[in-house]
């Protein structure tokens, strides 16, 4: 497995160090390993979650609480998978309506998403007709 120090998943991700550093403190990311003098070693798959996260924000427009939100849901997924009593059932149908709303959320925010793009084609049309008016007059 291959591993990368900060320096390198900056550069790769486009962060701040800091930001690494917080994504984790507030659970976003989970701790990387640590060499015996401290410094941090991040794998393949933490960069591909660092990337992710970062995609979510940019592309989706998802908040960190929004994210820590997910990544709680994803935990909690994860862990019903691994019960098999009768609390197992509870805890899927709770998810179940979890991640509902979540995507009820997010297809909310892309309606948004679609009309404010709308918005901005109308704009730039706008735009158009007045530079071809100004064309005309010169």
């Amino acid at each position: 497995m291959t591993f990368f120090k900060i320096d390198e998943v900056t550069k790769q991700v486009g962060v701040t160090k800091r930001t690494l550093r917080y994504y984790e403190e507030i659970g976003l990311i989970k701790p990387p390993i640590r060499t015996e003098g401290k410094i941090r070693l991040y794998s393949s798959e933490d960069v591909r979650d660092i990337k992710k996260i970062l995609e979510a924000r940019e592309v989706l427009g998802f908040s960190l609480t929004e994210l820590q939100h997910f990544i709680s849901l994803k935990e909690e997924m994860d862990q019903a998978y691994e019960k098999e009593d009768e609390q197992a059932s509870i805890h899927a149908d709770r998810l179940h309506e979890l991640l509902e709303q979540q995507v009820d959320m997010l297809t909310e925010k892309m309606r948004r998403m679609e009309s404010f793009r709308q918005d901005l084609q109308h704009m730039l049309l706008e735009i158009d007709k007045l530079r071809q008016n100004d064309k005309r007059t010169t």
